[in-house]
């Protein structure tokens, strides 16, 4: 059930995490996006980020809250084993050859505006991990989630190093429960 209308494309959901019904929204629209683009292969959940930096800890954290709690997806990158700028490639290189044209959904934070701080994205295709920071990185997913956790434009580095860990974590809970809960949906209907 949608209590506002927080689809701003028809393949993109913004929903702001002080919503007072974010995880519903964003359980329901990740279902949808699931419905409209699944197609039956090896399902991969890969979260983007490193445990040393408070702002781009989001992937990491979604990831040890989905580990144990996710029996339909193969959840990649944790805080004991996180996927980040270092490794990623390594990590895609691996994916494709254990699995035959593997479903990704990527999760990762990302820097924007002000007034978008604290919004979560959720939208197709896939995104392009370390940005904000001008890495140069693959692309991935089939579709992706980001959550906005700090301002961009300036000391990107500096900025994620101090992002306030309440807010990745409200942010995180919010992404882990929804995808739990839009997974399970999924498959069992």
């Amino acid at each position: 059930m949608l209590l506002e209308n927080p689809i701003t494309k028809p393949w993109e959901l913004r929903v702001h995490i002080d919503s007072p019904c974010a995880p519903e929204i964003f359980s329901e629209y990740f279902f949808r996006m699931l419905r409209e683009t699944y197609t039956p292969s090896p399902m991969i959940i890969l979260c983007i980020g490193t445990d040393r930096s408070t702002g781009d800890s989001l992937g990491p954290l979604v990831g040890q809250m989905l580990k144990n709690n996710c029996s339909h997806a193969r959840v990649l990158g944790t805080l004991s084993e996180p996927v980040h700028a270092g490794n990623l490639a390594k990590v895609l290189d691996e994916i494709n050859e254990k699995y035959k044209d593997p479903f990704i959904i990527a999760i990762d934070a990302s820097l924007g505006r002000s007034e978008n701080v604290g919004t979560i994205k959720l939208a197709r295709g896939s995104i392009k991990p370390g940005a904000g920071v001008n890495k140069d990185l693959p692309p991935v997913g089939n579709f992706h989630v980001t959550g906005i956790v700090n301002v961009g434009g300036f000391m990107e580095y500096f900025v994620l190093q101090n992002t306030r860990l309440y807010l990745v974590m409200k942010m995180a809970e919010i992404i882990a429960e929804g995808i739990k809960k839009g997974l399970l949906r999924f498959f069992s209907g």
